[in-house]
C-alpha cells in the first residue's frame, strides 16, 4: 500500500510536496516509495558511534532500487555506562520510547516502508516492536559486534574489566592490571565483543528472518557490514513492491525458530523480555511456556562468551546465524520466509560450520538443555529465568537466604565480604514496578564472579541480569516485591532451593508462614522523583509478561 500518497499527490497536497523540495526532493522523486529509515546513532554509545557512516550504505541501496530514503533517529541508552548507578533504572522504559518514536515518525510522514537501523541492548528491541506494531515491509539492519580486545594473550571483552573490579577487591590484582585490561577490552566501534543482550538480539532478529543472512554476526568494521546494510536498501524497496508486511515475517514459527536458537546459543536472559513485547506488538500468543517447552528440547551447542571462551568474531567465522540453525535444523521451520526473499531452509542449505568446537551438533552438546531455563516454585509462581549457559550440567543450590531491598545494599555487602558460602544473595524491589525500570545488576554477578564466591553462593532477584551475567544468577522473579509477590516475604535464613533439572525455585517456609508475612506486608514509598519512572512504574506489566505497558490503559 503506498501510504505516501497521503503526503505527495494531488493539487490539495503542493503544501506538502513544497516542504519535502525544501528537503531536496525533485519531481521525479514523488513517485517513488517513500522509505524511513529509523538510525539510532549517538556518540555516547560505543555499538551506534558507526550507525552515521553505516546508514548512507542503506540510503545508497533504497536509491539504486528506485526509493526514497528519510533519516530520522531515535535515543540509544549504553547499558554498560549506565550500569551500577540511578541511570541504569531508565534503560528498559527506553525501549518504549524507541518503540513509541518509531511509530510516530512513520505516521506522522506516512512512510510506505521502514528500515531500523541499531545495535546494543534496549534498541534493537524496541524497533522490533515499532516493526510489528506498525506492520509495514520492514528490514532491520543492526549495527554489527566489536571486535575482541586483546590482554596478555588472550581475548577479553567487557565482562573481563567488571570481572577485575571484583578481583580488585578480594585482593587478587592490583589498580594497575584493572587499568590495563580496561584500556584494551573494548577496541572500537560496534555491540560489545561477546554474546550479551545486543548481540543476541541481533542474531535473533535474523534468525526471525526480519534481517539479511549473517547481518547478527558480521562485525561492525567489516565490509560484510557495508554490503549488508545495502543490500537491506535494495531488499525494503523490494518488499515494498510485493506487499510484503513485517508481520508475514513475525508468525509464532518465526518467534520459536528465534527461541531455539537463543537456546541453542545460551544467550541472554533479557531476550524473554523482549521477544515476548515485540510478540505482543505483532498480536501474537508467546508465553514462558514456549521457552520452557524449546529450552528443555534445544540443546545449548555453542560455547560463547560470556559462558564459553568464543567471542562473536569466532561464531561469524565458524559459519554464523546459518550454521547455527543448520546444526539444529530439526528443531526449526525451514519452509518460513525472510526478508531476503528466501526461506530459512533455503538459507541453510549451503551453510558450512568451519569449527565444530565453537558450533557443535545435537550429539556433542556443551549442555543437553537449552542455555536458559524458566523456573517456576512458591517463591515465582509466574516463572522465573536462569542462564545456565555459563553453569554445570544439572545445578542446583540450597542455601539461606540473605536478603535486600536494593541493589546498591547487595553489593556493598559482596565487596565487604559479608556474604559466605551457602547464602543465597535475594535482591528486591528492583522489578520493572518497584525498580522502578528493572535493572541489570552486572556489578554485583561480576563481583560476585570476580571475587571468586560464585560457585558458593546464588543469586537471586525480580530484577534483571546484563547479558554479560555468568554463575548462578536468577532472575526475572514474578511477581514482583512490589506487587507483594512471594519474593517480599523472604526473611533473613529462610532456606531457598534452585533445581535446575526439575524447573523449580522454592522458599522453604509454609504456607500459612507465608501468609501471616503478607498480612504485615507494607508496600514501601516508590523510589524515584522522576516523572518518567513513575509514569513507567504506574503502566507497566510483569517480567513474564515481557514488561509491555497495561493495555488497559489505552482503553
Amino acid at each position: 500500500m503506498d501510504h505516501s500518497s497521503a503526503v505527495k499527490d494531488g493539487i490539495n497536497r503542493a503544501p506538502h510536496r513544497s516542504l519535502l523540495r525544501a528537503d531536496g526532493l525533485k519531481d521525479e522523486d514523488f513517485k517513488k516509495p517513500f522509505i524511513g529509515i529509523a538510525n539510532s546513532f549517538t556518540e555516547v554509545v560505543p555499538g551506534h558511534l558507526h550507525l552515521r557512516e553505516l546508514v548512507e550504505h542503506v540510503k545508497n541501496g533504497i536509491k539504486a532500487e528506485g526509493g526514497m530514503p528519510f533519516e530520522f533517529n531515535t535515543i540509544a541508552v549504553d547499558d554498560g555506562i549506565a550500569m551500577g548507578h540511578v541511570g541504569m533504572k531508565f534503560s528498559l522504559p527506553s525501549r518504549e520510547l524507541i518503540a513509541d518514536s518509531v511509530e510516530i515518525m512513520v505516521k506522522a510522514h506516512q512512510f510506505d516502508a521502514l528500515v531500523t537501523l541499531s545495535s546494543c541492548d534496549k534498541i534493537t528491541p524496541g524497533m522490533l516492536m515499532a516493526a510489528a506494531r506498525l506492520d509495514i515491509p520492514t528490514v532491520i539492519v543492526t549495527g554489527g559486534a566489536m571486535e575482541a580486545g586483546m590482554y596478555n594473550g588472550r581475548k577479553v571483552g567487557l565482562i573481563d574489566v567488571f570481572e577485575a573490579v571484583g578481583r580488585y577487591n578480594s585482593g587478587e590484582i592490583s589498580e594497575q592490571e584493572v587499568y590495563e585490561i580496561e584500556r584494551v577490552a573494548c577496541p572500537g566501534a560496534g555491540s560489545c565483543s561477546g554474546l550479551f543482550t545486543a548481540n543476541t538480539m541481533a542474531i535473533l532478529v535474523e534468525a526471525m528472518g526480519l534481517a539479511l543472512p549473517y547481518g547478527g554476526t558480521a562485525l561492525a568494521t567489516s565490509e560484510q557490514r557495508k554490503n549488508i546494510a545495502f543490500e537491506s536498501g535494495h531488499a525494503v524497496v523490494r518488499l515494498f513492491r510485493e506487499g510484503a508486511t513485517a508481520r508475514r515475517f513475525m508468525t509464532k514459527d518465526a518467534f520459536r525458530n528465534a527461541i531455539a536458537v537463543d537456546m541453542a546459543l545460551g544467550g541472554s536472559t533479557n531476550t524473554i523480555l523482549h521477544l515476548l513485547a515485540a510478540a505482543n506488538e505483532a498480536e501474537v500468543n508467546l508465553t514462558l511456556d514456549d521457552f520452557d517447552e524449546i529450552g528443555h528440547n534445544v540443546p545449548h551447542i555453542a560455547p560463547i562468551y560470556p559462558g564459553g571462551p568464543y567471542m562473536i568474531e569466532d561464531l561469524h567465522e565458524a559459519g554464523g546465524v546459518p550454521a547455527i540453525m543448520s546444526s539444529i535444523k530439526d528443531k526449526l521451520k525451514l519452509d518460513l520466509p525472510t526478508v531476503s526473499g528466501i526461506t530459512v531452509g533455503e538459507i541453510i542449505k549451503n551453510a558450512t560450520i568451519s569449527n565444530h568446537e565453537i558450533i557443535r551438533n545435537e550429539s556433542n552438546p556443551v549442555h543437553k538443555i537449552g542455555g536458559i531455563t524458566i523456573l517456576k516454585g512458591n517463591l515465582a509462581p509466574n516463572g522465573a529465568v536462569i542462564k545456565v549457559g555459563a553453569l554445570k550440567e544439572n545445578y542446583r543450590f540450597k542455601g539461606k537466604a540473605v536478603a535486600f531491598d536494593s541493589e546498591e545494599e547487595a553489593f556493598k555487602a559482596v565487596v565487604g565480604e559479608k556474604i559466605l558460602p551457602g547464602h543465597v544473595i535475594v535482591i528486591r524491589y528492583e522489578g520493572p514496578r518497584g525498580g522502578p525500570g528493572m535493572r541489570e545488576m552486572l556489578d554485583i554477578t561480576s563481583a560476585v564472579v570476580g571475587m571468586r564466591i560464585d560457585d558458593k553462593v546464588a543469586l537471586i532477584t525480580d530484577g534483571r541480569f546484563s547479558g554479560g551475567t555468568r554463575g548462578p544468577a536468577v532472575g526475572h522473579i514474578s511477581p514482583e516485591a512490589w506487587d507483594c509477590g512471594p519474593i517480599a516475604l523472604v526473611n533473613d535464613d529462610d532456606i531457598i532451593e534452585i533445581d535446575v533439572p526439575n524447573r523449580k525455585l522454592n522458599l522453604e517456609v509454609t504456607e500459612q508462614e507465608l501468609k501471616i508475612r503478607k498480612e504485615r506486608w507494607v508496600r514501601p514509598k516508590i523510589k524515584t522523583d522522576s516523572p518518567v519512572l513513575k509514569r513507567y512504574s504506574y503502566l507497566v506489566t510483569s517480567s513474564d509478561k515481557g514488561c509491555v505497558m497495561r493495555k488497559d490503559f489505552y482503553g
